[in-house]
């Protein structure tokens, strides 16, 4: 049995630090990238508030699909380059988005959701998955988070 529980009195930092470890103890040695992806997702969840979508798309024939996550039902494919996680796969850049409205192209799979960030999982030079998170606040995600986000995307890079 797993049992990981985020201590709310934790800096950012070091709420994302567990986050990566976590998820580092959990795909130690786990071979299937579905499994893997899917318990990350459920750490994310568990660890990062104020979100309404939190999950992987991973890149399939030149194109993201879906794979695991939390949340309401989401949009299946997204081509490279269309919206924030097309954007962070074609450009292998994290995507900060304080205002979904005002990102030209924005594929809106929740209406509920204000902001964005999207993380693209680099492993050997190329990007093979994004992790994209949602809010229904405006402006909820930071370079804090950006960073704890990126930092969990290197720890399970090899595992997915």
């Amino acid at each position: 049995m797993y049992a990981f529980a985020p201590d709310p009195a934790l800096s950012k930092p070091d709420l994302y630090r567990e986050l990566a470890e976590a998820a580092g103890a959990l795909v130690a040695g786990e071979p299937d990238p579905v499994a893997n992806m899917a318990n990350a997702a459920a750490l994310v969840w568990q660890f990062v508030d104020r979100l309404n979508w939190a999950g992987f798309y991973r890149m399939v024939d030149g194109g993201l699909v879906l794979g695991p996550f939390q949340g309401k039902p989401a949009c299946i494919r997204i081509p490279l380059g269309q919206g924030v996680c097309g954007a962070a796969a074609a450009r292998g850049e994290t995507q900060l988005v304080p205002d979904v409205h005002a990102f030209a192209g924005h594929i809106a799979c929740d209406a509920a959701s204000r902001s964005e960030l999207v993380v693209p999982v680099i492993r050997d030079g190329q990007v093979i998955a994004v992790i994209d998170l949602d809010s229904p606040e405006p402006a909820r995600f930071d370079s804090e988070d950006a960073a704890g986000i990126e930092l969990l995307a290197s720890a399970i890079a090899a595992a997915i």
